[in-house]
C-alpha cells in the first residue's frame, strides 16, 4: 500500500472524529479503541506535558476524548511535592476514568534527596515506571532504588543542548551494566534534532527501551520544532514497523509540544495519522 498521508487519515478517521464528538469531552462511557492485535504488541499513550496548560481533570477528559487508555503524568498534573494522600487522589482520578497511569515524568534528579523523593512518589502513585533524568553521579543510587522498589527508570534523551543525555547512547553506555530495569525513554523527535535516525538508534539499544515518546518535527537540527505527525520529516511508518518487528510491549506516548494552549486539534490529527499507519502496517 502507498503510505500517503491521505491514506493514513482516511483509514484512521476515529482519531479525528473523536475530537468532534460533542458528548465525549464531558466524560461518561467512551470505550478505548484497541491498539494491540496479533501483530501490534504495544499500546498508545499520552505524555501529559502535552496538556501542560490544563488541569488534571481537563487532561483526563481530552485523553478519553481521543480514546487513549494510557498516560504518564508530568508534575504539573501530579506535583512531586504533594502529600501521599494528594498523590493517591490524583492517581485514583486517572484510574477511575478508565485510564492506565503507567508512569510519570520527565522527573529531574540532581541530588540523593530528589532520587528518594521520585521513587517514593512513584510508589505512592502505584506507578510502574519513572521517566527521568538523573545526574550521572546518581545512577548507582538509582540502580539500587529500581531493585528496592521494583520500579523501572527510563532515561529520557533531550537532544541538542542536553549536557547529560543528548542521545540514547549517552545514557545506554552508563547503564548497560546496571539492573535491566534501568532503561531508556526514546524521544524520536529529539533524536532527529541531533541528527540521529530513530530506527537505527532504537534497534541498537532495544534491549533497554522501556518507553517511547512519539512526535514529528519540521527540521533535522536544533531549530526543529514539533508539528502534526505526518507533516514533518520523521519516517513514522518505518519507526512503527520497527516497534512491531521488535515486539515492543510498552507504551508509545504522544508528546505533542505544539500549540500548548490548544493542543487537541493537532494531537487528534497525529493520533489519527498513527492509527492509520498501524492499520496499514499491522
Amino acid at each position: 500500500m502507498h503510505f500517503s498521508r491521505r491514506n493514513f487519515l482516511r483509514l484512521s478517521g476515529i482519531g479525528l472524529m473523536a475530537s468532534q464528538v460533542p458528548g465525549a469531552i464531558a466524560g461518561g462511557s467512551h470505550p478505548e479503541p484497541k491498539e494491540t492485535g496479533n501483530k501490534i504488541p504495544f499500546e498508545l499513550g499520552i505524555a501529559s506535558y502535552t496538556f501542560r496548560e490544563f488541569s488534571l481533570e481537563e487532561t483526563i477528559r481530552m485523553t478519553r476524548r481521543l480514546g487513549i487508555g494510557h498516560i504518564a503524568l508530568k508534575s504539573m498534573h501530579m506535583p512531586l511535592e504533594s502529600s501521599p494522600d494528594e498523590i493517591a487522589k490524583a492517581a485514583d482520578l486517572v484510574r477511575n476514568a478508565g485510564i492506565s497511569l503507567y508512569g510519570a515524568g520527565v522527573i529531574y534528579m540532581s541530588s540523593e534527596e530528589e532520587v528518594n523523593r521520585a521513587f517514593e512518589y512513584a510508589k505512592q502513585a502505584g506507578l510502574k515506571m519513572i521517566i527521568g533524568v538523573p545526574e550521572h553521579g546518581l545512577l548507582e543510587l538509582c540502580d539500587r532504588k529500581v531493585r528496592d522498589y521494583d520500579i523501572r527508570l527510563a532515561i529520557h534523551n533531550h537532544g541538542p543542548g542536553d549536557q547529560r543525555y543528548p542521545s540514547p547512547e549517552s545514557a545506554y553506555t552508563r547503564i548497560s551494566d546496571l539492573d535491566p530495569r534501568m532503561g531508556l525513554c526514546m524521544d524520536i523527535g529529539h533524536m532527529v534534532r541531533i541528527g540521529l535516525d530513530p530506527v537505527v538508534e532504537t534497534s541498537r539499544f532495544f534491549d533497554r527501551v522501556h518507553d517511547v515518546h512519539i512526535k514529528d518535527v519540521d527540521q533535522a537540527d536544533s531549530s526543529g520544532t514539533t508539528v502534526e505527525m505526518g507533516r514533518g520529516i520523521i519516517d513514522i511508518p518505518s519507526f512503527l514497523k520497527l516497534l512491531i518487528k521488535k515486539k515492543y510491549t510498552g507504551v508509545a506516548s504522544f508528546e505533542f509540544e505544539k500549540d500548548g494552549n490548544d493542543p487537541l486539534p493537532g494531537l487528534a490529527e497525529s493520533v489519527g495519522y498513527v492509527r492509520g499507519v498501524l492499520n496499514c502496517v499491522g
